[in-house]
């Protein structure tokens, strides 16, 4: 009888672990502590590496990583929101929370590498921008939103890889990109499961029925368009599992560099403009909404005026202006 119920367990362990995983298994999977950091990749795929620090305006932010390096023989400018890998350098490092400083090294390290025509490759695994009240001081909104914008103005080829999580803002700040890689656990998210649970059900429990109405997960994101590639995970093979990346890294961008300054900027602009295409199905017909959109111009003369004058608190937005005065 004893060897009867060992051999029921064994089954009944096997079809456990046969199970597919769900979007929450996926998510613990990428918070797992195990998991390698941003700096173990970045160790392996990049040769002859020169690390950078600073934003050049309040000071150096840990939870960001980044500077220069080979892949292979091309040169590439590399950046990475690193958690740390045990309590002590978690705590350094914020949990891979950036503060606004850390933002504003990851713009520095891009324009140094526009100006040297340098490609971009960034490393994403945070739980979202720090959210402190200094934070909030420093500028934490202004920060990201300035990233945003000047991402999708450079001209040479940016690539970001989601090797954890991809929270909220804090990872799209460093996503902006033309092509966007997620390793196979990878989660990519607006807001934290446990946030969406909170705010929908007021219940932080339901993070795991949170979790699957928000379309996490690797495969969702390259069923919407927003992810390219997904990676296979191979920790027990990581060394290989590294090559393996750095010769896909490297055929895309061989493929990218094909293309003019100009050229790599629309394809990313265009990239993003295609997000959000939505296709409605009804009893009696289907509209498929796949026009080509219009592209949204953006005068950067007027738009760095306006800012300079926000910033010595001389524009305000409600009040009325004169058509054409901004």
């Amino acid at each position: 009888m004893t060897e009867e119920k060992k051999a029921i367990e064994m089954i009944i362990d096997f079809s456990e672990d046969d199970k597919p995983m769900t979007a929450y298994d996926r998510l613990k999977a990428a918070r797992a502590t195990t998991r390698p950091t941003s700096q173990a990749y970045i160790e392996r795929i990049f040769t002859e590496r020169i690390e950078l620090h600073g934003d050049r305006q309040f000071g150096d932010d840990p939870a960001i990583i980044g500077g220069i390096g080979y892949l292979g023989e091309r040169p590439v400018t590399f950046i990475g929101i690193e958690k740390g890998c045990d309590i002590e350098d978690r705590m350094i490092r914020n949990f891979g929370c950036p503060q606004p400083e850390g933002y504003r090294k990851v713009l520095r390290l891009m324009r140094q590498a526009e100006k040297f025509g340098r490609p971009i490759i960034c490393f994403i695994d945070t739980l979202g921008a720090y959210c402190g009240a200094d934070a909030e001081e420093r500028g934490q909104g202004e920060a990201i939103a300035r990233n945003l914008l000047e991402m999708m103005g450079l001209s040479v080829p940016i690539i970001s890889v989601i090797i954890g999580e991809g929270g909220s803002g804090g990872a799209l700040a460093l996503a902006c990109a033309n092509r966007v890689y997620m390793l196979e656990n990878a989660v990519y998210s607006v807001i934290t499961p446990e946030g969406c649970a909170t705010i929908l059900w007021r219940d932080a429990s339901k993070v795991a029925d949170a979790a699957e109405c928000l379309r996490i997960t690797a495969d969702d994101m390259i069923l919407f368009n927003v992810a390219e590639r997904v990676i296979p995970e191979d920790f027990d093979n990581f060394d290989e599992m590294c090559r393996l990346l750095a010769n896909q890294l490297d055929a895309d961008l061989t493929e990218l560099c094909k293309l003019s300054p100009k050229r790599i900027e629309e394809d990313r602009y265009e990239r993003f403009r295609r997000l959000g295409i939505i296709e409605e199905k009804t009893e009696s017909y289907r509209v498929v909404i796949n026009a080509k959109l219009p592209r949204i111009r953006i005068n950067k003369e007027k738009l760095k005026q306006i800012l300079h004058l926000r910033k010595k608190g001389l524009f305000r937005g409600a009040k009325r202006r004169k058509a054409g005065q901004y």
